[in-house]
């Protein structure tokens, strides 16, 4: 499922990479992204996010965390600019899957602070978590600018849904040829480049949504992709404007 919504706790995100507390929820930060997960304040919050369209009661909800959190990794700007030994992609937070009562999922995205691991989002649908599982064997990562998951294997990036078949073809590309095409689409928007000194770059787009419902903020882009000067508000429309029912490549 491709239609997303993204729901940061807290009212907005600052600046790049300085992800807010969120105490005022409820949801300090714990030792380990499963504990912040499934901790009383994360679970009150699900309760409402899951409710927040009507289709069933807060009180009804019973949001469950299942299993273990995974690593979730976008592309890099390293990768793009061409350094020496830089991987494709990096660890930008840890996600979770999020079950309700009505059988609704939700990725609870996590991060570490001071002292802990904090849920800083919550979003539709269980993406990261579904890909991390069809790439067993291999390097999971998205390429945020365009909503495409792959799978890197050796010398190998193979695609994992219709968005990254579109990009490099079903039988997939070489290592050396991915980097070619994201150095063509986004070399010159790395930090530091005039795309970026034009302010075409950047910051979060967060604002309030009425769909949302009470302490739920529609917000969109995440480190890598601010790194690599484009916010992911157009992905988020194209999300918007696709069929909901689009099935992934296996």
């Amino acid at each position: 499922m491709k239609i997303r919504a993204a729901g940061f706790l807290a009212a907005a995100l600052v600046a790049l990479g300085a992800l807010p507390a969120v105490a005022a929820e409820g949801l300090p930060p714990a030792p380990t992204p499963e504990q912040a997960a499934s901790a009383p304040g994360t679970l009150d919050t699900l309760s409402r996010f899951f409710a927040r369209d009507g289709a069933l009661a807060r009180t009804a909800a019973a949001p469950r965390v299942e299993g273990a959190s995974v690593p979730v990794r976008l592309l890099s700007p390293d990768f793009v600019a061409g350094k020496p030994g830089a991987p494709v992609a990096r660890v930008e937070f840890r996600a979770s899957r999020a079950v309700a009562s009505d059988g609704q999922k939700a990725s609870l995205w996590t991060v570490e602070q001071a002292g802990g691991w904090q849920v800083v989002n919550i979003a539709t649908g269980d993406d990261e978590i579904r890909y991390a599982e069809m790439g067993r064997g291999g390097l999971v990562f998205r390429e945020p600018q365009i909503d495409a998951w792959y799978v890197q294997k050796g010398t190998k990036v193979l695609p994992l849904d219709e968005d990254a078949v579109r990009a490099v073809g079903r039988g997939g590309t070489s290592l050396a040829a991915y980097r070619e095409r994201v150095a063509r689409a986004y070399g010159d928007k790395l930090p530091g480049s005039s795309y970026a000194r034009r302010g075409a770059a950047g910051g979060y787009d967060a604002a309030p949504t009425a769909e949302a419902g009470p302490g739920v903020v529609v917000a969109v882009g995440a480190g890598a992709l601010l790194a690599l000067a484009l916010t992911a508000a157009a992905t988020i429309r194209r999300r918007a404007n696709r069929s909901a029912g689009a099935a992934p490549t296996r």
